[in-house]
């Protein structure tokens, strides 16, 4: 077994397909099912299931994905080593980072941090929290920033703010003087939510239960400036960030009774090896973001 048939076996379950493992490889297709081939019949046992052109992994399929990960992470992390040991100043940063926090929060951050690391690679990769999980686990990214409930067990994580999640109205609509709503009158209203998935959804969906109340949506997006235009058009209200909402003339922002908060932390790979340049970025936001680690 070579490090090139682990490869080219974890590829071809990421993507679900021997022909778009190819691709991503940049060889032929007919080169993956050899390599295929020949790791099967050195291990004696068959990886995959082939049934009209669909693949799935067997059991012995399974077993043996839990330890080809492993090896390309420790390969990796090796390499990783190597490469500061041998003095490399050059390193890499992949992050995620929920579209909402990227644009009203991490702009100085991301910023800043390019400044005192120039010579360092930063790349952000904007998607939702539970997208981020998933990134993480799969390696397609370094870290990410998540809400701090219910964090897996295979994650590493650093907290770092807490912010406040508010109720958002247009100037005109009669919360808009109110320094507080309660659920009840919330749910009331036609809302403008985010779609399922997206972890304001599910943590507006999971308060309002205790309401007894179905909420009245009346639009769903992924797209938080969507939310907003929307909101101030009078077409419904929403929830969203207080950050997202200061400082905007068209819009009012008014707490929950009882007041809503999410904790943001960074997240990495449990036990994973971290960069320099990764460790770089954790500490350089911490710096940053000194005091809101404890205001919870």
């Amino acid at each position: 077994m070579d490090i090139r048939q682990v490869r080219v076996f974890v590829e071809i379950v990421r993507q679900g397909s021997f022909t778009k493992a190819a691709e991503q490889l940049h060889v032929a297709q007919p080169a993956v099912s050899m390599t295929v081939r020949g790791l099967e019949e050195e291990l004696e046992l068959t990886l995959f299931n082939r049934r009209d052109r669909k693949i799935s992994l067997t059991a012995e399929g399974e077993v043996f994905l839990r330890h080809a990960e492993g090896i390309l992470a420790g390969l990796k992390a090796a390499e990783l080593e190597m490469a500061e040991i041998r003095g490399l100043i050059k390193g890499e940063v992949r992050v995620g980072i929920p579209p909402m926090m990227s644009t009203y929060f991490f702009p100085d951050i991301i910023y800043e941090f390019k400044r005192r690391y120039p010579q360092l690679n930063l790349s952000v990769n904007g998607e939702g929290a539970w997208r981020i999980q998933q990134m993480i686990s799969r390696g397609e990214i370094d870290m990410g920033v998540i809400t701090g409930k219910e964090i897996p067990d295979d994650l590493e994580t650093r907290h770092f703010r807490r912010e406040e999640v508010v109720v958002c109205v247009s100037r005109e609509h009669r919360f808009a003087k109110r320094k507080s709503v309660t659920l009840e009158e919330f749910a009331g209203e036609p809302l403008i939510f985010f779609k399922e998935g997206y972890y304001l959804r599910e943590l507006i969906g999971e308060v309002l239960k205790g309401t007894g109340q179905s909420p009245h949506v009346v639009f769903e997006t992924n797209m938080f400036s969507l939310v907003k235009s929307l909101v101030q058009r009078g077409m419904g209200i929403s929830t969203l960030l207080r950050m997202v909402v200061a400082g905007d003339e068209a819009l009012s922002a008014v707490s929950l009774d009882p007041p809503l908060h999410i904790d943001l932390v960074i997240a990495w790979e449990k036990h994973a090896y971290l960069s320099r340049a990764n460790r770089a970025f954790v500490d350089f936001l911490l710096e940053r973001t000194k005091g809101y680690e404890n205001r919870r």
